[in-house]
């Protein structure tokens, strides 16, 4: 049964509802002349009444056994915030123009996160359009959204999203991001949008006094778990996996990232992911375009992107934090929390040959083992990176990587990444290195939730030894200061690092053919006790050698690859504000390669 508030013909609309325990549900219309209708009910426990007239803009509310008024948990659009009326959309109103729109293939994304709200100083998704030109000269070609579902307030992070199907109504609502979507695809940028599927926000959400959509048989970080095996779990699954589609169908995404998926729980012979990739396909096999699901993931679990035929889920692409965590703990030697499972330059390596770290070994930080060993046709399907808002707003005072480094750092963690054999995400404003930081912010309307807010996060830090006060998440200025400012992206090294950053993804998608990251092979070779590494790619005609000195000071090592090799980029050269290259313009196996404290050198084979 098809979920949510649909325009049907004769000025009508069609309202279902899944309330399998109510014994009556109504439909009331807020309107000059107010409205209820009776609904009627299936053998599933899914209410409908078509009602008439209805136009686009109605709003409404359930009420459910004569006396309980709620909003539709599957609402298009909350104009009013989490306690309103639902408001009644006509998705088929909308005039898109991206017909000739056919994606960007997965492996060749340059992914790019923002935060609506604060991307710009609008916080909208207008004003975000504006900037997709900036975007495209600096060669992104998709834009991931961190979730727009419905919150509480004003300001968010968006996982405290209480209405799945709504779009956050103070960055522009449903209009509003189907013309960033529009305006992404006119710019040959693919969107990824970031979706909850293993809680959701408590404030506002009413879904429970509908039907069973939560389960005490797990816990999560965030509480009740969504109920995907126990009694009534078809419902819920089917909730759930119709909002996939609804954000594919009706907002032409062409991602979805799946938040912290090892928060779903399900013991069931069909796990919920699985059966979710199944309905993408067929989604895509009917649409004839190919929709994504990239999932976000501490287990380190192969089956996560392994494929049906070998037990696997079938996700098409993960996010990989080893990679984040070993250039992190390289970089600043920080050794507290989960960075103490990390530091040494083998393990980078590693996750340049292997893509985990952990993929049976045991963790320090987890006092288990942890992980498991990927197919190498999975390898490329990581996404990786060196800031996220994560690793960046999970930070006591929200620094940013530029804001913990020198700017010659800066360029060897941007080097690792956009010269990676995997997918590279970049987040907003590090590619000029903002100064302002990303730190968390609500604005919840329940005094208690507020404080229960407060002392989560001071909790949060108590195995990181970071310094300073916490910035209080309700208060405005929290929010206000994680504001980019663009005007810094202009001058001095701040313009020569979007420079840089702008030349790397240039060279990547140069040398990183799509068939030469399918057919890739990387072999890490790192210089004993030294600070230097030696990443190889390579496939039947042509090779790529990454140079990278992680330490403080000039390291020399030998060419361990067969052939003769031309420099492509060296990122201690002047013209990126470095101290000048000291790598040979050529060079053959065997000979010394001396390289700047803190540089990539990538070679070509010729």
């Amino acid at each position: 049964m098809k979920t949510g508030t649909w325009i049907s013909k004769n000025n009508s609309a069609v309202f279902t509802v899944w309330a399998p325990l109510a014994d009556q549900v109504e439909v009331e219309l807020l309107s000059a002349q107010k409205k209820t209708a009776s609904m009627h009910k299936d053998a599933s426990g899914y209410w409908s009444a078509e009602v008439q007239p209805v136009a686009p803009g109605a709003r409404y509310f359930y009420r459910i056994n004569g006396s309980l008024q709620r909003p539709d948990p599957a609402s298009f659009y909350q104009p009013e915030g989490v306690h309103g009326p639902s408001e009644v959309v006509d998705h088929g109103s909308f005039k898109w123009n991206d017909g000739a729109w056919k994606g960007i293939p997965l492996l060749e994304y340059v992914a790019y996160e923002l935060h609506a709200g604060t991307f710009t100083r609008e916080g909208t998704f207008d004003s975000a359009a504006e900037k997709l030109g900036y975007l495209k000269k600096l060669g992104i070609n998709a834009v991931e959204l961190m979730p727009v579902a419905q919150f509480p307030g004003r300001r968010n992070w968006g996982y405290d999203g209480a209405y799945p199907f709504a779009v956050q109504n103070s960055y522009g609502g449903p209009q509003g991001l189907k013309n960033f979507v529009n305006a992404c695809h006119e710019n040959g940028i693919a969107v990824i949008l970031d979706v909850v599927y293993n809680h959701l926000g408590p404030e506002g959400n009413y879904t429970g006094d509908f039907a069973p959509y939560f389960t005490d048989r797990y816990r999560t970080p965030w509480g009740r778990a969504v109920n995907f095996d126990g009694p009534y779990s078809y419902g819920t699954r089917e909730f759930f996996i119709q909002n996939a589609l609804y954000w594919f169908s009706n907002y032409h995404v062409d991602a979805l990232r799946l938040d912290a998926v090892h928060g779903i729980f399900d013991s069931g012979a069909k796990h919920i992911l699985k059966e979710l990739s199944e309905r993408t396909q067929q989604l895509s096999k009917k649409s004839g375009r190919t929709y994504y699901l990239i999932a976000e993931s501490d287990l380190n679990d192969p089956r996560t992107i392994s494929g049906h035929a070998s037990g696997g889920h079938g996700i098409h692409a993960q996010w990989n934090d080893d990679f984040h965590h070993c250039l992190h703990a390289l970089l600043t030697a920080e050794s507290s929390g989960y960075y103490r499972d990390f530091g040494k330059l083998e393990q980078l390596a590693k996750a340049f040959e292997k893509g985990f770290v952990y993929d049976g070994e045991y963790s320090e930080f987890r006092k288990r083992a942890h992980g498991g060993a990927l197919e190498n046709r999975c390898l490329p399907n990581l996404f990786v990176f060196s800031q996220n808002h994560d690793q960046v707003g999970n930070r006591m005072l929200g620094e940013r990587l530029s804001a913990l480094v020198d700017i010659e750092s800066v360029k060897l963690a941007a080097s690792a990444v956009l010269l990676s054999p995997f997918i590279p995400l970049l987040f907003m404003g590090e590619e000029y290195s903002e100064k302002n930081p990303f730190l968390y912010f609500v604005s919840h309307g329940d005094a208690e939730l507020v404080k229960k807010v407060r002392e989560g996060r001071k909790k949060e830090f108590e195995s990181f030894r970071w310094g300073g006060e916490l910035p209080d998440p309700q208060d405005e200025s929290t929010f206000n200061a994680s504001k980019l400012d663009w005007e810094p992206s202009k001058t001095g090294k701040n313009a020569v690092i979007a420079g840089f950053y702008e030349h790397l993804i240039g060279l990547r998608k140069k040398m990183f053919t799509a068939s030469f990251r399918k057919a890739q092979r990387a072999s890490c070779v790192p210089d004993g006790k030294k600070g230097a590494i030696l990443v190889l790619f390579k496939d039947r005609r042509k090779a790529l050698c990454l140079a990278m000195n992680f330490g403080l000071r000039k390291e020399t090592v030998k060419m361990a690859f067969n052939g003769r090799w031309k420099k492509a980029l060296d990122s201690s050269d002047r013209p990126w504000s470095g101290p000048g290259g000291i790598c040979g313009d050529t060079i053959k196996k065997g000979q010394k390669l001396t390289m700047n404290p803190r540089s990539a050198v990538i070679y070509e084979r010729i």
